[in-house]
């Protein structure tokens, strides 16, 4: 029994190894990318660790680049999009999962697979008419076409899993149904509240085609600084992986810190009351 144990505990790390090294791998030859001259970065066989590492390349992203601004731009479209999201996600999701509407599921579901890119043309086309193009009016809105499907889709799964005697007694003892959203569910669902909010703002953080075509120069977003770094005479692979290090850190760290609160508010979504 103890060597079957065994097995499974081998087995299992080595699933968990080969799920999780391509993508570390990634990560570090970016940062080794980051780190070394372009010499370095165009030899062959590759320079795997670099032997007098150097900031040079960082220096670049922020002397070629308003990173600061892009950085504001970012943290404004991510939170905003993130706090309309969870306005408008957390009451659709419990309705949704209250009335069990299948059907407003199945639509929420179409709407959370569909390729942002298929929305874009048909926005752009809005906003330029309303004239609000090159402002970030625009980039939040879009943002809410992938950050309120995600919302509604984890919360939709907390609001099923909750006991519904709980809101029934409340309902019995004179509350309305939105005393008994905000007093009962709301405070049982902090954990899916948690792993939205988490996952929206890393879906907004990340979002680059949107920023990209209907941000102006001072309107753009950290995403779309990575994309300055390229140039039409060469490849710099040493601001470009600096860039794109800057931009991947604070969701990298965001995800580590609250990794317990997204395995926690995961796990608590799949319980189903009675």
């Amino acid at each position: 029994m103890r060597v079957k144990k065994t097995l499974g505990d081998i087995g299992f790390g080595l699933s968990v190894i080969a799920l999780v090294s391509p993508a570390l791998l990634v990560f570090l030859w970016m940062l080794s990318l980051s780190l070394k001259n372009e010499l370095d970065n165009t030899a062959f066989p590759p320079v795997f660790i670099p032997t007098e590492p150097t900031l040079d390349n960082f220096r670049q992203v922020f002397e070629r680049n308003d990173f600061f601004n892009y950085a504001l731009n970012s943290i404004i479209v991510s939170f905003s999009a993130t706090g309309l999201a969870l306005l408008l996600g957390v009451p659709a999701g419990y309705g949704i999962a209250k009335m069990k509407a299948t059907k407003a599921a199945v639509v929420i579901l179409i709407a959370r697979i569909t390729p942002g890119l298929s929305y874009l043309i048909p926005l752009f086309l809005l906003f330029q008419w309303l004239g609000l193009t090159g402002t970030l009016t625009p980039i939040v809105i879009t943002h809410l076409v992938i950050t309120v499907p995600i919302v509604v889709w984890i919360m939709m799964g907390f609001f099923e899993g909750l006991p519904g005697e709980l809101e029934e007694a409340a309902l019995v003892d004179g509350a309305t149904i939105w005393q008994a959203f905000w007093h009962v569910a709301m405070p049982l669902a902090k954990p899916g509240m948690t792993v939205a909010t988490i996952l929206a703002f890393i879906f907004s953080w990340n979002n680059f085609i949107f920023a990209m075509v209907l941000a102006g120069r001072e309107t753009r977003t950290l995403p779309v600084a990575v994309n300055n770094m390229l140039t039409f005479e060469q490849v710099s692979w040493g601001p470009l992986s600096a860039a794109a290090l800057l931009v991947t850190a604070p969701v990298l760290i965001l995800t580590l810190i609250a990794q317990k609160q997204i395995v926690a508010g995961l796990t608590a979504g799949g319980v189903k009351g009675g």
